[in-house]
């Protein structure tokens, strides 16, 4: 498997400012992709964020596997961790998110209360990964354009203070990554969702690790999508191609008349397509990792 590691200088100048900025704030709602939820959760968060309230926000869970989303949620729950399902691009949720945010400070405000400060907005620090959603969180809540949006990472740059009411304050911040991952598996989800660079990653190996989790835990995902048949799924038997993942490639090229000039087919642009589909949710609702899966 490749080595999938992605640490820009960018992202240690984030964390230094989110390390200078935590002492302002009551809360920290950390949104991890519902797909992948340990994968997608930066251990430097979970430091910084000790003695804070914390929300997790399992976003984009429209993309997710329903019934992971129910264990997910136990798991969380189990360790005394607030925890909500959402989909930003979509309404609703949003009083939800507000009411959790209240609840998780509730011993700050009697504290703040007793002191004879009333009225203080709680302050929330929006924090994940890049590409998780939270500019599009941040927009869906306050119910207008309040950070930049974009589907690469990195787009959100500097720090912003958005007031929401006269109750609720959010300091965005830019998705971060962390130098190195222990178990390359949390580098493999973190690729697969978008959350690197897909120029510093070679798309057919993350094609090829995509089939195999598919394989294993969809098995039908594929061959309902792309028409891929038990006959083209085995070519490999004949040793036509090198492996099983190769001949699904192939046949998904077939498929949907990628060839390049001279006929052959295009593997490159179909390992594209293949891996767009599933990070849009055109291969279904699919969950990379759930409570009870083992390695």
């Amino acid at each position: 498997m490749n080595n999938y590691q992605w640490y820009p200088g960018h992202m240690t100048k984030a964390m230094r400012m989110m390390q200078e900025n935590i002492g302002l704030v009551d809360v920290i709602i950390e949104l991890t992709d519902a797909r992948i939820p340990i994968s997608g959760r930066n251990p430097d968060i979970d430091k910084l964020g000790q003695n804070k309230s914390r929300l997790v926000i399992l976003n984009k869970s429209d993309l997710a596997d329903p019934e992971a989303n129910k264990q997910w949620i136990r798991y969380f729950e189990d360790q005394g961790i607030r925890v909500m399902e959402m989909n930003s691009k979509a309404s609703g949720n949003v009083k939800q998110v507000l009411n959790q945010v209240t609840e998780s400070c509730r011993e700050k405000i009697e504290r703040d209360k007793k002191r004879g400060i009333v009225n203080r907005p709680i302050r929330a620090m929006v924090a994940g990964i890049p590409n998780v959603g939270k500019s599009t969180f941040i927009n869906r809540i306050s119910g207008k354009a309040a950070a930049k949006t974009g589907n690469k990472p990195g787009v959100t740059k500097g720090k912003q203070w958005i007031m929401l009411g006269k109750n609720l304050q959010l300091l965005d911040t830019p998705g971060v990554l962390w130098p190195k991952f222990e178990d390359e598996t949390v580098g493999l989800h973190l690729a697969l969702i978008g959350s690197m660079n897909d120029e510093n990653l070679d798309k057919g190996e993350l094609a090829v690790n995509l089939i195999r989790i598919l394989e294993k835990w969809y098995p039908d995902t594929i061959s309902e999508k792309y028409q891929v048949t038990d006959e083209q799924k085995h070519l490999f038997e004949e040793d036509l191609y090198e492996t099983p993942e190769s001949s699904i490639l192939t046949a998904i090229a077939d498929n949907r008349k990628l060839i390049k000039q001279g006929g052959k087919p295009d593997i490159e642009r179909a390992c594209s397509q293949f891996l767009d589909d599933f990070r849009n949710g055109r291969l279904g609702k699919i969950s990379l990792e759930r409570p009870s899966w083992t390695k």
